[in-house]
């Protein structure tokens, strides 16, 4: 199982600010003994740039990962305690290449970390304050495992997500299809309430005709007999 790549980042700039307070006690050391110490002083430069530019790239890994979900909130907010602590780091250790103040004396074994783990190849944190309760007294790559087990966990929960879905989908998919169905039935029954309704206004076209018609010969029957009616009348014997 791979190293979170963040943490890898924070190790070797830890080892590199440890190079640093190294090589500032040997550069002090040096002008004690009277050893021009601008090439050393040189590299020190080189180094506190570079220490400066790590800090910089572990506080910009941060950001996406916390926002992404990728970590959980309580290692976003330990893992900012651990560059705030390399910030101080950087200050002193600045402050004391410039000789602002005196170089600190913590023992070999205090930069280092605890013998035990170096042994084993576990890096520790050797500025590490305020360790929470989850990861207190945890190795380095027993919080990597932790993490990949919450890591392990999103997924699968992420995984169940994208199943439901799915199915949410297939579903969808499923209602339009039938949704397009039934228009297309209401449009059939639309298309034939439009032909119906011509032929019942055709019809009632044809009824009014007829009761015109039928009107006009019951007039012409009365006319005929008004005028044999008439006639009779005038040929009758008096």
């Amino acid at each position: 199982m791979s190293q979170d790549p963040w943490l890898q980042n924070y190790e070797a700039t830890c080892r590199m600010a440890q190079e640093i307070a190294e090589k500032i006690h040997e550069r002090n050391r040096q002008q004690g003994t009277g050893v021009n110490p601008a090439k050393i002083n040189m590299t020190l430069r080189a180094l506190l740039q570079k220490l400066k530019q790590n800090i910089a790239q572990l506080k910009h890994g941060l950001l996406p990962a916390s926002s992404t979900r990728h970590i959980m909130q309580l290692e976003a907010d330990r893992r900012q305690n651990l560059i705030d602590e390399l910030l101080t780091r950087e200050k002193q250790l600045n402050a004391t290449f410039k000789g602002d103040i005196m170089e600190p004396g913590p023992s070999r074994s205090t930069l280092m970390g605890d013998g035990a783990g170096v042994s084993q190849g576990v890096a520790t944190n050797p500025w590490l304050v305020n360790e929470t309760e989850e990861t207190g007294g945890l190795t380095f790559g027993e919080i990597k495992e932790q993490q990949q087990q919450i890591i392990d966990a999103q997924d699968a929960g992420l995984d169940a997500l994208a199943a439901v879905i799915s199915r949410q989908k297939m579903m969808g998919q499923e209602i339009g299809n039938e949704l397009d169905e039934q228009n297309e039935i209401i449009d059939d029954l639309t298309h034939l309430v439009d032909k119906t309704d011509d032929r019942i206004r055709n019809e009632t076209r044809r009824v009014k005709l007829v009761e015109t018609k039928s009107a006009s010969c019951g007039m012409l029957v009365v006319i005929v007999l008004l005028l044999i009616a008439i006639v009779v009348v005038a040929v009758w014997p008096k």
